[in-house]
């Protein structure tokens, strides 16, 4: 059984439709969710769904080894971030397999700062003829890691940056849990 670990900071609907997917899994489970935010509506996702839920501070990501040490005893082989906005430290990069997924075209709209609506205003103003996601594997600067799928997608001459993000986040649901499954599997079977 291998053991994967979601951070989230917002709403969470990428990590419940993460958890959903690996329910019952026969070799993958969702050990836990992790969130910088105590207030992030993934905490409460996660509880109603079985999951157990972690908070934690700045401190504690980035200014000790607590977190790694917990996630290492916890036996997690993977480290999902599933709207999940800090950079993560050189030492979790170093001390896991990390995937996250980005609402653009890496390595266009990528970068700090570079999240959420923004990206989604960013491709409409500059009047981008499509968009899309990329799942990649996390390193030590945002959104340069190894890409593991891009999905594509039309922007319309109509589009506004909420319509595009509709789009956009119908493409994370579709792909993104069976990229994680399909990434396992491969780094299982190498």
């Amino acid at each position: 059984m291998k053991n994967i670990a979601i951070f989230a900071s917002g709403s969470g609907s990428n990590a419940e439709n993460i958890i959903r997917y690996f329910q019952n899994h026969p070799y993958v489970r969702i050990d836990s969710v992790w969130s910088n935010k105590k207030e992030a509506y993934v905490l409460q996702r996660a509880h109603n769904l079985g999951v157990e839920t972690k908070y934690f501070t700045r401190e504690q990501f980035s200014g000790s080894d607590q977190m790694i040490k917990e996630l290492q005893n916890r036996n997690v082989d993977l480290v999902v971030l599933a709207g999940f906005l800090w950079l993560v430290p050189p030492e979790f990069v170093d001390a896991f397999t990390i995937i996250n997924i980005h609402p653009a075209l890496l390595p266009t709209y990528g970068g700090k700062g570079m999240y959420g609506s923004f990206v989604h205003e960013s491709v409409v103003r500059n009047q981008e003829k499509e968009s899309g996601i990329t799942i990649h594997l996390v390193n030590k600067e945002y959104d340069k890691g190894e890409h593991i799928l891009q999905v594509k997608c039309p922007v319309l001459p109509d589009d506004t940056p909420d319509t595009l993000a509709a789009r956009i986040h119908e493409l994370e649901y579709k792909y993104f849990p069976k990229a994680i499954e399909d990434f396992l599997s491969r780094v299982w079977s190498a």
